[in-house]
C-alpha cells in the first residue's frame, strides 16, 4: 500500500464531490424514490452505448463463457449486471459502497426478473474486511469497472492512497486467468497503463467514437482490458 507521503502527481484534474460517499448516497436516495414513483432506473454512467460496447466485447470473447463468475465494481443502479444477465451470463455480483445503490439495483433487477443477481454493499478501498463472507473475499473470472476508479480518483485531497488500495483489491479478487476491464473518462490510456503497469498487461483497448481537435484525435472515454502479469 502507498505511504501517506505519496502524492497524486499524476492526477491532472481536481477533486470533486463525485468522489464522496455523501454525494452518491444523496444521488441514490433520489433515484430510489424516482424508481419507486415512476420506474426510472436512473443514469447509466457514460451512457448505454458505452455499457453495451464493453459487454459486446466480452460476449464475443471465446475465453469467457456464460457460466464464469463476474463482478462489477461500483455497480450503482445495477444496469451493467442486468445487461450481462440479459445476454445470458449467469453468475453476477455487483458491489457498491452505497447501501442505497444496492437498494436501487435490487429493485431494478427484481423488476426485470433477475433476482438471482447478487448485489452487496462493500468498500473497495478499506484495508479491513469486517465480514468474512463479503463478495470481496472471493475471486472472479471477470472484474469490471465503469467509472468507479474515476470516482475514487476524485476523492478530496490526495487520492493516491485510496487508488493504491483499490489496486490491491482488484488483484486480490482475480485469479491468474482472470480479466480486468476498466472504463474511464478522467484518465488517458497512457495514464492508466502507467498506474497498472507493475501488475497488469494490456490485452485490448475497446474502441469508441473519436473526435478531432487541433490536429489531434481523441475520445471522451478510455476502455482497456487487462490480464495479470505472469
Amino acid at each position: 500500500m502507498a505511504s501517506e507521503k505519496e502524492t497524486d502527481t499524476d492526477r491532472d484534474f481536481d477533486s470533486s464531490e463525485l468522489g464522496t460517499k455523501e454525494y452518491w448516497d444523496s444521488a441514490y436516495e433520489k433515484e430510489v424514490e424516482n424508481f419507486e414513483d415512476i420506474g426510472d432506473v436512473g443514469e447509466i454512467w457514460f451512457g448505454e452505448e458505452t455499457m453495451e460496447k464493453v459487454v459486446d466485447w466480452f460476449e464475443d470473447n471465446e475465453d469467457i463463457c456464460k457460466e464464469d463468475t463476474i463482478i462489477d465494481l461500483g455497480s450503482g443502479n445495477g444496469m451493467m449486471c442486468i445487461e450481462l444477465r440479459k445476454r445470458g451470463f449467469l453468475h453476477l455480483t455487483g458491489v457498491d459502497y452505497s447501501e442505497l445503490a444496492i437498494t436501487l439495483s435490487k429493485s431494478v433487477a427484481k423488476s426485470e426478473g433477475f433476482e438471482d443477481i447478487e448485489f452487496v454493499a462493500g468498500d473497495l478501498i478499506t484495508e479491513e474486511r469486517l465480514n468474512p463472507c463479503t463478495c470481496l473475499t472471493r475471486q472472479y473470472k471477470l472484474v469490471l469497472d465503469k467509472g468507479t476508479y474515476d470516482a475514487i480518483s476524485l476523492m478530496p485531497g490526495d487520492s493516491l492512497v485510496a487508488r493504491k488500495q483499490y489496486l490491491k483489491t482488484v488483484k486480490d479478487i482475480m485469479r491468474p486467468e482472470s480479466w480486468f476491464s476498466i472504463t474511464s473518462c478522467n484518465w488517458t490510456k497512457d495514464q492508466l497503463l502507467d498506474f497498472f503497469k507493475e501488475d497488469f498487461q494490456l490485452v485490448k483497448q475497446i474502441p469508441f467514437r473519436t473526435f478531432q481537435f487541433g490536429g489531434q484525435t481523441g475520445s471522451t472515454v478510455t476502455s482497456l482490458v487487462f490480464k495479470l502479469k505472469t
